[in-house]
């Protein structure tokens, strides 16, 4: 079985910058990691691995620092790599960014089985890019799923959480499954695997690489959402103390929380 696993690496800290204009995180020299939702899809590719046997390539968009994340991959046992980055690339919504995965796993010569992505991502939470990908590829896809059963006769068979129940479902290969935080227990990268894929090589796209080289349709070109404003959550930092044996302390912390709003009251 050949597995295409879309990762992405997302800031590292709250403390991140955003562009005014563009309303866009600023990601250059800002503290990075792999996005923890994506740490478990990458233990679902490498269990299927190990009942199916073939292999599993890591795709990933961002820019070049974003390399980062394949390396981390191939410490976990991913075989191969693909990163789509160019600067016409940046500012993508989920819909460009979905069609720009897809132009990816298109031009780069390869025919997946099967795809998988994290549920969502840390730094956007929209939870969409995976159902977009699958429309822009033509093939068929599950959401929510909380674990995978096996992967026999072009079917993959697994179980996908929803509110009220949990639902046995058979999907045809190929297709793409949006995988929930808790499907695998992820394992730790491998030093022994640091060393040995230390110098493997990682596959670089950018637009003039794909079959639509059409720059109106990546980035915040391609984007038909656009952000109005955003800004970093304000932090209050403001303390108030009381000492202890105050005889007014009780009523100076209901006032305050009432002041606040933290209490309500019906009439």
């Amino acid at each position: 079985m050949k597995i295409a696993l879309c990762i992405k690496q997302v800031p590292g800290s709250t403390s991140v910058e955003i562009d005014e204009k563009t309303g866009v995180l600023k990601r250059d020299g800002v503290a990075a990691k792999i996005n923890p939702f994506d740490l478990p899809a990458i233990e679902c590719a490498l269990w299927l691995k190990e009942k199916t046997g073939g292999d599993i390539t890591a795709v990933t968009m961002g820019p070049p620092q974003s390399e980062a994340v394949i390396r981390e991959a191939f410490m976990m046992g991913v075989d191969h790599g693909i990163m789509l980055s160019d600067r016409r690339f940046g500012g993508a919504d989920v819909l460009a960014t979905s069609y720009t995965l897809a132009q990816g796993l298109r031009s780069c010569g390869e025919k997946f089985d099967l795809i998988i992505c994290g549920k969502q991502t840390t730094d956007g939470d929209t939870a969409q890019v995976g159902a977009e990908l699958a429309e822009f590829l033509g093939i068929p896809h599950l959401n929510n799923i909380c674990a995978v059963e096996k992967a026999e006769d072009g079917f993959l068979y697994a179980v996908s959480e929803q509110p009220l129940e949990k639902l046995r479902l058979k999907i045809k290969l190929p297709c793409l499954i949006s995988v929930e935080k808790n499907i695998f227990e992820p394992r730790l990268p491998s030093y022994k695997l640091k060393k040995l894929t230390a110098g493997r090589k990682i596959k670089l796209l950018t637009l003039d690489d794909l079959e639509d080289k059409d720059p109106e349709h990546y980035g915040l070109n391609g984007s038909p959402t656009q952000v109005k404003r955003i800004f970093p959550p304000e932090h209050n930092t403001e303390h108030v103390f009381w000492q202890d044996g105050d005889v007014d302390a009780a009523g100076n912390f209901f006032n305050l929380l009432k002041e606040n709003k933290y209490l309500q009251f019906l009439r």
